[in-house]
């Protein structure tokens, strides 16, 4: 099992966006000194919901100072990036990180994120798949040519390659957010692991890895290629002695970033867009994820695990909005949940 420190580096009310950063980035050096084993970086842009406009280069700087922790984008929004130049960071972070780096991509949303660079509302409907296959064969192959519908280009040298490093994976590892069936299936024909929201059950993720397991073996994937895929599930975690404050700490807190933050997104095309009301949110997140006493959280955790088959988790721990909670919380996740599980 594999448990990491999901960062958003969410930028709550009465907040400045640079305290925000600095919480992310002591985020995910308390993660490693705490023992966890992955920090995985979310990207937004023009939004408090979020303020890293660019996971990737957030990962460059953490990969930086630490010096054993995998980290990871969750994720790098494809329609938002040309895939080459994408392929070519990441090929730049497996290396000099000696393998540490896993990148996560995902559609996004229908933001005004696809006006302001250029994508448009097709990158983000129809232009997903072409572009996730171009970024693979970057990862994949010495020298790579384009002739899509969105993408055409001579062939060209891939520079640097990242099957050069000595030891370890011969490119960084690739996950893509999955939100529908349609993504799943597009996750399970080309073998790549799934990253499930937060948003989502033990049965609803269950349903997802079981069309997940169809859809693969039905692309020709054997049962151990299978159960080796190494979904992640993302969650919350806020460890306390008692549920009750664990709850209160969340319910205190998160509202108030949701409301800021989500109903600060623009649609690109004007389409109408419902937001979840922030307090029933917030309440539900308590209620699917280990929020509460360590022995709790150990449960929750494990009961996941076993109703999903996922042994990969992600948890929002900065749900607070407080940086000496948000340490303290991730040290207790470390130093007591963790050793339930293992």
């Amino acid at each position: 099992m594999r448990v990491g420190a999901f960062v958003l580096a969410a930028q709550f009310p009465g907040q400045g966006q640079a305290e925000a950063l600095h919480r992310a980035v002591r985020s995910a050096e308390t993660a490693e000194e705490a023992g966890l084993d992955d920090v995985w970086l979310a990207e937004h842009h023009f939004v408090p919901y979020g303020t890293c406009p660019s996971a990737v280069t957030l990962a460059a700087l953490l990969l930086g100072r630490t010096r054993r922790i995998g980290v990871g984008t969750a994720v790098s929004v494809l329609p938002n990036a040309h895939p080459v130049a994408l392929g070519e960071q990441a090929a730049l972070l497996h290396l000099l990180s000696g393998g540490r780096f896993s990148l996560g991509v995902g559609r996004g949303g229908p933001w005004v994120d696809l006006e302001v660079f250029g994508g448009g509302l097709e990158a983000y409907e129809r232009g997903f798949p072409e572009s996730l296959d171009l970024l693979l064969r970057w990862l994949r192959q010495p020298r790579v040519a384009a002739d899509g519908e969105r993408y055409r280009f001579r062939e060209v040298a891939v520079v640097p390659r990242p099957g050069e490093l000595p030891d370890g994976p011969a490119s960084p590892p690739v996950v893509v957010a999955c939100t529908s069936p349609g993504s799943v299936r597009l996750a399970a024909r080309r073998g790549l692991p799934m990253l499930l929201g937060m948003h989502c059950g033990d049965a609803e993720k269950a349903e997802m890895v079981r069309l997940y397991r169809r859809e693969a073996l039905a692309a020709g994937a054997t049962p151990e290629q299978v159960r080796a895929a190494g979904h992640v599930s993302v969650g919350v975690a806020q460890v306390a002695d008692r549920a009750e404050e664990a709850r209160e700490t969340l319910l205190k807190a998160m509202p108030g970033w949701f409301e800021l933050g989500l109903g600060a997104h623009t649609t690109v095309d004007g389409r109408a867009r419902s937001m979840r009301d922030p307090h029933a949110y917030t309440s539900l997140l308590c209620d699917l994820h280990p929020v509460g006493p360590p022995r709790l959280c150990a449960d929750r955790i494990a009961a996941t695990a076993e109703a999903t088959g996922i042994t990969r988790f992600a948890f929002l721990t900065e749900g607070s909005g407080d940086l000496a909670a948000t340490e303290h919380n991730l040290a207790r996740l470390g130093g007591e949940v963790l050793p339930l599980l293992r």
